[in-house]
């Protein structure tokens, strides 16, 4: 009997936000026994996999691949994992990092990161206070207007209608 019941891999670096953001995630889960691997870029996820597994073979072990969208998948307007293949889930939005474009985040961590510089010389933090929850709202909406005419090119623009 295995300890775990499913193996999920996840791209990046042991470090990184992906598999940060998808362990919070998943521990909202309880019951489950999930182990969650990172493994490197995009396109080697089925030998990584091989690898992983050896000398068994990966075919008939339960495992699933997370990772960012990227420009692989059409984007959808539902809001849930797109699935390419069949093991592999891609998030709803383009990269995961995505889902952290929120001006009351940004703002709430804008001024933490002002409040610890002020308090701390050393800290490296060198952007002063935050700019506002407007001006914040404001850059998030330039840029997805700029990237708006860049994704409707490459969907055929049909999604924006």
């Amino acid at each position: 009997m295995s300890v775990v019941d499913k193996v999920i891999f996840c791209e990046g670096k042991q470090t990184s936000l992906d598999i940060k953001l998808l362990e919070r995630v998943l521990a909202e889960q309880p019951g489950q026994r999930l182990t969650i691997v990172s493994a490197g870029g995009k396109f080697t996820f089925s030998v990584f996999a091989q690898g992983y597994f050896f000398p068994d073979e990966a075919i008939n072990k339960r495992y699933i691949i997370f990772r960012d969208r990227d420009f692989d998948v059409q984007p959808t307007s539902e809001v849930k994992l797109l699935k390419l293949g069949q093991r592999c889930f891609l998030t709803h939005r383009a990269c995961i990092e995505n889902y952290l474009l929120d001006a009351d985040l940004i703002h709430n961590y804008w001024q933490a990161k002002f409040a610890e510089k002020s308090e701390n010389p050393l800290s490296k933090w060198g952007h002063g206070d935050s700019v506002g929850i407007e001006t914040i709202t404001a850059w998030i909406y330039r840029s997805a207007r700029t990237l708006r005419d860049y994704q409707a090119v490459r969907w055929d623009g049909h999604w924006l209608m």
